[in-house]
């Protein structure tokens, strides 16, 4: 993410200005470009209107890169997949699995074959069916080596696929691999239309084509993107007309549009408005434990980050209990490492690094950096990004680490992580349903969001927890990985967030489910 940050003060307030002049097609405000108060009158009215609307206006932090799931590196992708895309699995609010496109499946031979019964009488929105060929071939595209699909990795234990007949496909892996099922609730498990693919090629990733409640219309980028309703959906029509999709990278523009009533919903919430918004007659404020994890990328190949030394000096200068409280406003909690609380293989022996400048700076001493190291910090113009960026940058300073921060789009940061052109980056991971897709991802040489970290151990348990079915045996290894992690430090584990949600009162059935992700299908107007 690139950075000139001094901006973002004038950008914000120019923003609140265009707002306080122009009035949004879903605004229930006056649309006479007047800033005056709405009385209570005006505000009942506006709620009993909310039945007649049709279209659902979601605010994004970010813009999407691009809407290919099985190229998709980005968690904010994902939000606008649910409407898109089904999977063949899915999760309820407990995280429990549930049937998708797959009605049911049958595990055998040690758990190493997976026989899936698929549901009849679903198409794909350009009219394709879906059936057990169009499973073989979404599972055949993202194993594809030349592909570089990042779901490859997910899928690397399958040994064959094998269609059984229309709408039943066996999936023989290699050995066990307990953490399958829960790779197809999420993008390994989103199907895309096989015909669309060969006829769109590389511009799939700009007009996607799933089975999904919604299908897609037109993307202005930066601005938004919308999608109309499958009238043909298996699960029934939905209720929406039309939903579209907003990015404010700005936290205080998205919820000024949330407030204002140009936004219905939106899936995060600035850390400083939590407070205010639950005491907000008019917001539903629904709060989840998330899944994934918050703090910084190290480039492992490349200086500085290629000297673990370095590496824990970084990790040692870090304050998480301030972070927490100044920047998140509590709206978090320390991390030790990529599997968070809550979860079954979370480990609270694994405790989360404590400052020690002194500690950080004989580190440094003995690896010959008696005084200290500069780096470049990217991340997301976003006030609370650069807020713990400044942080981060303090608190180095106290031991000799010079850090630059460079603010960068959300997009053009991702692709500089995958060329390696970045020292850091202030990001996070949303998390995964299973600990694999946390920490084999992370962790593994081969793992979709590894860095230039390799280590024939941490390769060795990754792989070993992947194929052990029994929980409590991989929670021991994930208890190992985590401790070679923490002393490796390839990722700087800062905190694990809470997920909020707010929305408009008028928006009922909403079910808020732990991944994060806003599914929309349940939801209407009253």
């Amino acid at each position: 993410m690139s950075n000139k940050s001094k901006f973002l003060f004038v950008l914000f307030v120019g923003a609140l200005l265009l707002l306080a002049g122009c009035s949004g097609s879903n605004n229930t405000s006056s649309n006479d470009g007047s800033a005056k108060e709405e009385t209570e009158t005006e505000e009942t009215t506006a709620t009993e209107s909310q039945a007649s609307k049709t279209t659902l206006v979601a605010g994004l932090d970010d813009d999407p890169p691009q809407l290919d799931p099985h190229f998709s590196t980005a968690a904010v992708d994902r939000q606008i997949y649910q409407s898109i895309y089904d999977k063949l699995i899915d999760v309820d609010e407990e995280l429990n699995f549930v049937p998708m496109l797959a009605e049911k499946w049958d595990i055998t031979d040690e758990g190493k074959i997976y026989t899936f019964t698929l549901r009849q009488g679903v198409t794909f929105h350009d009219g394709t069916p879906f059936n057990a060929e169009a499973v073989k071939f979404n599972f055949e595209r993202m194993m594809d080596p030349a592909s570089g699909s990042p779901r490859a990795s997910e899928l690397s234990l399958v040994d064959t696929i094998e269609v059984v007949n229309e709408f039943t496909l066996k999936v023989t892996l290699s050995q066990p691999f307990s953490p399958f099922l829960a790779a197809l609730t999420d993008r390994a498990g989103m199907m895309v239309s096989p015909t669309a693919v060969k006829e769109k090629g590389e511009d799939f990733k700009n007009s996607p084509v799933g089975t999904g409640p919604y299908k897609f219309v037109s993307r202005v980028k930066q601005d938004k993107i919308e999608v109309e309703k499958y009238a043909e959906y298996w699960g029934g029509e939905p209720n929406f007309e039309k939903i579209v999709y907003r990015p404010y990278g700005d936290e205080n523009v998205r919820l000024t549009n949330l407030l204002s009533g140009d936004l219905d919903i939106i899936n995060k919430v600035p850390p400083k408005d939590i407070e205010k918004l639950k005491t907000d007659p008019n917001i539903t404020l629904s709060e989840a434990g998330a899944l994934g994890f918050q703090g910084l990328y190290l480039n492992n190949k490349n200086e500085p980050f290629n000297n673990k030394a370095l590496r824990q000096a970084l990790d040692l200068v870090i304050d998480r209990d301030a972070i927490i409280k100044v920047a998140l406003r509590g709206a978090g909690v320390p991390a030790a490492g990529a599997l968070p609380p809550g979860t079954w293989a979370y480990d609270e022996s694994i405790k989360p690094t404590e400052r020690n400048v002194e500690k950080a700076k004989q580190i440094m001493a003995d690896a010959g950096f008696p005084d200290g190291f500069s780096f470049t910090l990217k991340l997301s113009p976003k006030p609370v990004e650069e807020q713990i960026a400044q942080m981060i940058q303090s608190m180095a300073a106290e031991a000799g680490i010079k850090v630059e921060i460079e603010l960068i789009e959300f997009g053009a940061m991702l692709d500089d992580m995958d060329n390696f052109e970045f020292d850091a980056v202030r990001l996070g991971w949303s998390g995964r349903t299973d600990p694999d897709g946390n920490i084999f991802a992370l962790f593994h040489t081969e793992g979709s969001i590894n860095y230039g970290y390799s280590n024939p151990q941490m390769d060795e348990l990754l792989v070993q927890a992947r194929t052990e079915t029994n929980q409590a045996a991989r929670k021991e290894i994930y208890t190992k990985a985590q401790a070679l992690g923490k002393e490796e430090v390839p990722f700087i584990f800062i905190y694990h967030e809470l997920d909020y949600k707010a929305y408009k009162n008028y928006l009922q059935g909403y079910k808020h489910i732990p991944d994060q992700m806003m599914r929309f299908h349940t939801v209407t107007f009253k």
